[in-house]
């Protein structure tokens, strides 16, 4: 069917989406009872929206629309303390990360809801691979075309929220050595990666989405898996290449940093994205997954290597006064004191450091969602 009417929303207005882990807090795995979850969390209003995921060890919770970062962090604070204390009642845990640290896809179960069970017979064994956790964040658009224009001329800040966000060091009782390694299996779905350099949404609508549909090989927007994707029904762009924080803070704070760049870059003061800006974009995609912070990027104009913690910092300075006029300075401030103090697969790879059991580190990574 065509695609949907690109939806008119306020420009720069937030949603945030997390997918979170479900925890045996026996021996701190995963644990299939994301029905048992969503059952309880059914019997009373809860704070945003929470659906289920591709297998039963994960749920997906949502905000409501927010206009800004207090409003956002204060409801991500009340899902985190309804889902805490639903996990108590059924003796589960609720925490973040891109991966659990020692699970094994090959024990997932995947939910019954046709949609997961028609990718799951398309994709094999990557969709039970696909028990990884991820941050989306919508961005509201006035217009198609702003979308597109958003979607392209973030493609430069992409390694900022990898990083920033990585929180997926350890797979399957291994140390990765990425800051990231949950978008590696994401890269692994043929839809993946980046969107066609298309800046007019017409030509997006009724040229490549149509011509994509025309081939069978997709049926909607939920069929492309890239980094950042227009969602027409919302009227927003989705950015999806952050790993899901530790805490709750963290993720407000990337939602209001994405406001602030989103802010600064409507002003036009830039030159206009081009389809050659998307030359570095692999190597400086792998830069952030694989060393984080410590990563070195190459800036797509200047072809000027620079580290990507300079660049984060540079940048966080720049969209200052965007930030003061949403409201957002807390989330700047949160995202200097990342930068200096490090991301979350830092603290994990110390954590496990510390404890010497990748158990403990579950069990710190559980208290940090839950703000103790």
């Amino acid at each position: 069917m065509p695609l949907e009417a690109f939806a008119r929303s306020e420009a720069l207005t937030l949603g945030v989406e997390l997918e979170l882990q479900l925890v045996s807090l026996s021996d701190h795995d995963l644990v299939d009872t994301s029905p048992d979850m969503l059952a309880l969390l059914g019997r009373k209003p809860f704070p945003g929206n929470v659906v289920p995921e591709i297998t039963e060890s994960m749920i997906e919770v949502s905000t409501t629309v927010q206009r800004g970062h207090a409003g956002l962090l204060d409801q991500l604070r009340q899902i985190r303390d309804a889902l805490v204390r639903a996990g108590d009642r059924l003796n589960v845990g609720v925490c973040g990360g891109g991966t659990h640290p020692f699970q094994h896809w090959s024990e997932r179960r995947i939910f019954d809801k046709p949609r997961f069970v028609e990718v799951s017979a398309l994709y094999g064994y990557l969709a039970r691979q696909f028990t990884i956790f991820g941050q989306h964040v919508h961005v509201g658009c006035r217009s198609g075309d702003d979308a597109m224009f958003l979607l392209h001329s973030l493609s430069r800040y992409v390694p900022h929220f990898i990083a920033l966000s990585a929180s997926s060091p350890f797979v399957q009782g291994e140390d990765t050595l990425f800051s990231s390694a949950r978008l590696n299996s994401v890269f692994a779905f043929p839809l993946s990666g980046r969107a066609p350099f298309v800046l007019d949404w017409r030509e997006f609508e009724s040229g490549f989405f149509a011509a994509m549909e025309r081939t069978g090989i997709v049926k909607s927007m939920k069929d492309f898996y890239w980094d950042i994707r227009p969602k027409p029904e919302y009227g927003t762009i989705e950015l999806r290449v952050c790993d899901t924080p530790l805490d709750v803070e963290r993720a407000a704070a990337l939602a209001g940093y994405l406001q602030a760049l989103c802010a600064w870059l409507l002003e036009r003061r830039e030159d206009p994205p081009t389809e050659s800006d998307y030359l570095v974009y692999t190597y400086n995609r792998f830069q952030a997954c694989r060393f984080g912070l410590d990563g070195t990027v190459v800036h797509p104009r200047s072809y000027e290597a620079m580290s990507l913690r300079e660049d984060i910092l540079a940048t966080l300075r720049h969209v200052q006064p965007q930030a003061e006029q949403l409201e957002g300075e807390a989330a700047l401030d949160h995202l200097y004191r990342t930068v200096q103090e490090g991301n979350d697969a830092q603290w994990l790879r110390r954590c496990h450091a510390e404890s010497g059991s990748a158990e403990a580190m579950v069990d710190a990574a559980l208290g940090r969602f839950r703000g103790a």
